[in-house]
């Protein structure tokens, strides 16, 4: 059992103004591996009037020092890379050879990209007779999600760090545990008393309370489409900045001179990363109708390849989703699926049968999918793939579309040009031509409900940013 019963604020670890706290549940073994303090808004208003005090200072330090501190954090997390893993697979449940690859390696690769930008960043330019200069935004509420609890927290907290902003960061209660780890390394490195803060508690009331908070200028948060919709709200009362990163349902275009292996492979790979718990992942493949039956043929083969069982096992591939309520939020996605007529080519609502304990659905596709079917349109977050088919590339554009989110997407094709005109029409904030490799530097984020503002390289460094000019 592993007991964090302090909060750190104002660079010291302290007990919650209240006793309560939360369990931590381990998705495969359904046992309680952790307890974490149940956060009071007193403890948010701590946490915000540390972050508030320590912001002048903080904006002021040379961005050289800046930097220097937050490469001694990446130190830290590269030190610790085996710890991070294994945390996170005892509380997401992705594999561990995975959680090694993705969930530990990635959040000290962002930060040391962010470092790399932050020193060659023009903070200022001469426009005629002005000087415009980008200064922090001032206190930065960082709400993070679950799935990727580490990477989401470090792609915020590292460019507004660097950018000069202070950081009062609520994780996720059902994932925490890096945060803490987090914490521990910023101490290490020797951060000011209030640059870095972290709460925990729920989202509905620690979470509003810290988005509602006076002296905190801007929120960055990583959620469902519903919850950020409440945040822009309850931040549109006091004018502060918001950037959202919210839900997906993308689509993976399959053209008909594309490898169909390597498309229905790279397709499939996406959709279930992570056990499907992922925003952009590809949860739409469409198939042009004369090629459906060799796709369907392809997807169930390759979803007999998906071994479910213990996360620290090497030859799991799918671990269990991370909790009760999202494995029973996924089943009922399902059997919506199988009422409103959808084929169902492999899984199904049903437990695993070899499996006796562990909070798994199988790995799922859907044929014979259309546009106004329910699983078409939620983001149902699980193993869940859905087969749309197509006619001409018109009406594969319109289907791709035809979502109310637009995170990210993907084309096919044996011809890069043809690719590039579609991807082009794709309202979606990112697009992977014949599985192109995920880019640090490149923005992430997305158009219509999948939120607006971006995380990653320039584009997410400048979030935290204000434009600033002075005319002489």
């Amino acid at each position: 059992m592993i007991d964090r019963n302090k909060l750190y604020i104002n660079g010291e670890w302290i007990s919650s103004a209240d006793n309560g706290t939360i369990e931590v549940v381990n998705p495969f073994t359904e046992a309680t591996i952790a307890k974490i303090p149940a956060g009071s808004c007193d403890d948010i208003e701590l946490a915000a009037k540390s972050a508030s005090r320590a912001f002048p200072g903080w904006a002021n330090t040379p961005i050289e020092k800046r930097v220097h501190l937050l490469e001694k954090v990446h130190q830290g997390l590269v030190a610790r890379q085996n710890e991070i893993a294994e945390l996170i697979t005892s509380e997401v449940g992705m594999p561990l050879k995975m959680s090694k690859r993705i969930q530990a390696f990635l959040p000290a690769a962002v930060l040391e990209s962010c470092c790399k930008l932050a020193r060659s960043y023009p903070f200022e330019r001469t426009l005629a007779n002005s000087t415009i200069y980008k200064v922090p935004v001032g206190v930065v509420a960082c709400i993070t999600p679950w799935n990727y609890p580490l990477h989401q927290v470090v792609a915020k907290v590292a460019p507004a760090l660097l950018a000069g902003c202070t950081v009062v960061l609520k994780p996720s209660e059902v994932a925490p545990l890096t945060a803490f780890l987090l914490a521990e390394i910023m101490a290490e490195a020797s951060l000011p008393p209030g640059v870095f803060n972290l709460v925990t508690g729920d989202g509905p009331k620690i979470g509003e309370a810290l988005v509602r908070h006076d002296d905190v200028d801007m929120v960055s948060f990583t959620g469902s489409a519903d919850a950020g919709k409440r945040v822009a709200a309850v931040s549109a009362e006091s004018v502060k900045r918001v950037a959202l990163e919210l839900g997906g349902k993308s689509a993976s275009v399959i053209l008909d001179d594309a490898d169909l292996a390597k498309a229905v492979k790279g397709t499939i790979n996406v959709c279930f990363l992570n056990s499907g718990q992922t925003c952009n992942a590809l949860t739409r493949m469409l198939v042009p109708e004369d090629l459906y039956d060799e796709v369907v043929n392809l997807s169930v083969e390759l979803c007999k390849s998906f071994k479910l069982g213990d996360p620290q096992d090497a030859d799991t591939r799918l671990g269990p989703l991370v909790s009760e309520v999202q494995r029973s939020r996924v089943r009922k996605y399902i059997q919506v699926g199988l009422k409103e007529g959808a084929d169902l080519l492999c899984g199904g609502p049903e437990a695993p049968t070899e499996l006796a304990h562990g909070y798994f659905v199988q790995p799922t596709i859907f044929g014979k999918v259309t546009s106004d079917m329910t699983i078409a349109q939620s983001e149902i977050f699980g193993p869940v793939l859905s087969i749309l088919t197509y006619r001409t590339e018109a009406d594969a554009i319109k289907i791709a579309n035809d979502s109310r989110y637009g995170l990210g997407g993907a084309v096919w094709s044996g011809s890069n040009e043809r690719a590039m005109k579609i991807a082009k029409e794709m309202r979606t904030g990112q697009v992977d031509i014949n599985g192109g490799a995920f880019n640090l530097m490149a923005p992430f984020g997305g158009f219509k409900q999948s939120g607006y503002g971006r995380e990653l390289g320039e584009y997410g460094f400048e979030e935290f940013l204000e434009v600033k000019s002075v005319q002489c």
